[in-house]
């Protein structure tokens, strides 16, 4: 994945990108003026090269009109810190115990290194970045996540206490809203405030699916380590409503780690109390290149579409 070497590019090397940007047009007349909120994590955000194409991808959705949103996670480098430091890290069911110690660890790895090395690859593509989390503008105001486990002897619920670990309970975009009428792409750190003003460690694909529902957004994407929902014959399902995937999810076809995935961009893409929702969901692959535009600017996307409800 190097820069293209233009000395060495032919006619038609030259004609067939004309050919393309020409294609791309009708979907940029498409999306312009439109939000689109991106999760971003993982390999792609994991490995260098990836993260440069992905900044420069950003700052061509803003170039063209697009409004991009970046949420980004962290789990694997607030790992990294936390041992680094010493400090002990359980996980329930996928879930880090997230104690004081812990959730001070989380912001600072979050808010602080994470965050400012995607503003800073954002702006050096030629952008103008700001670095925000939850707590800025009280834009994820959040509670205590609430988990119960079975226990397998006694047969009874018991509830499991994740410490600082919380969920969106009210999402207020004004600051955003303010952002996306200027050149300004925001790249969000996924904290939230409490009603107390406790500092919660929130899922960023939780965050995400929230901030593009209180938006309105025109695209939620989630970049993720696989090529999308893989079928029974683990073939990729180009597209799906919301119907379709319960259904999928209640057979086994959906299962694990994908689950929460889905279910996030459920809650996105279905209407509630008054407001539309997400026009779309998609879960695509990251880790290839220049996955965003491929999803956006191509008549296939790059991985699955999800709707919502069949009417």
């Amino acid at each position: 994945m190097s820069t293209i070497d233009t000395s060495k590019m032919t006619e038609q090397d030259y004609f067939t990108q004309a050919v393309t940007l020409s294609e791309a047009l009708p979907y940029m007349q498409r999306y312009a003026g439109e939000t689109v909120v991106i999760k971003y994590g993982g390999h792609a955000m994991g490995d260098p090269e990836l993260a440069k194409l992905f900044a420069k991808d950003i700052v061509l959705l803003k170039q063209v009109g697009v409004n991009p949103v970046v949420v980004h996670g962290g789990g694997p480098q607030i790992g990294k810190m936390l041992e680094r430091l010493a400090v002990k890290s359980d996980f329930i069911d996928g879930l880090r115990v997230t104690d004081q110690a812990t959730i001070d660890i989380v912001e600072m790895v979050l808010c602080g290194s994470i965050n400012k090395s995607i503003v800073a690859d954002i702006n050096q593509a030629g952008g103008f970045a700001v670095g925000l989390s939850g707590k800025d503008g009280n834009l994820i105001q959040a509670r205590k996540l609430h988990r119960t486990k079975k226990d397998p002897e006694s047969n009874i619920e018991k509830v499991i206490d994740l410490g600082f670990v919380g969920e969106p309970s009210i999402v207020t975009p004004h600051i955003l809203d303010s952002f996306l009428e200027s050149d300004i792409i925001p790249v969000i750190a996924p904290i939230g405030v409490g009603p107390n003003g406790e500092t919660f460690n929130i899922n960023a694909d939780t965050a995400a699916g929230a901030i593009a529902f209180a938006l309105n957004a025109k695209r939620l994407l989630m970049l993720t380590d696989i090529a999308g929902v893989l079928d029974a014959e683990k073939s990729l399902i180009q597209e799906m409503n919301a119907t379709e995937a319960r259904n999928m999810i209640e057979d086994g076809t959906i299962n694990g780690g994908m689950i929460p995935k889905i279910e996030t961009c459920l809650a996105a893409v279905e209407p509630h109390e008054g407001n539309p929702g997400v026009n779309a969901a998609v879960i695509l692959d990251g880790r290839v290149p220049h996955a965003v535009l491929l999803e956006i600017f191509t008549e296939h996307g790059a991985g699955t579409l999800i709707r919502g409800p069949k009417l």
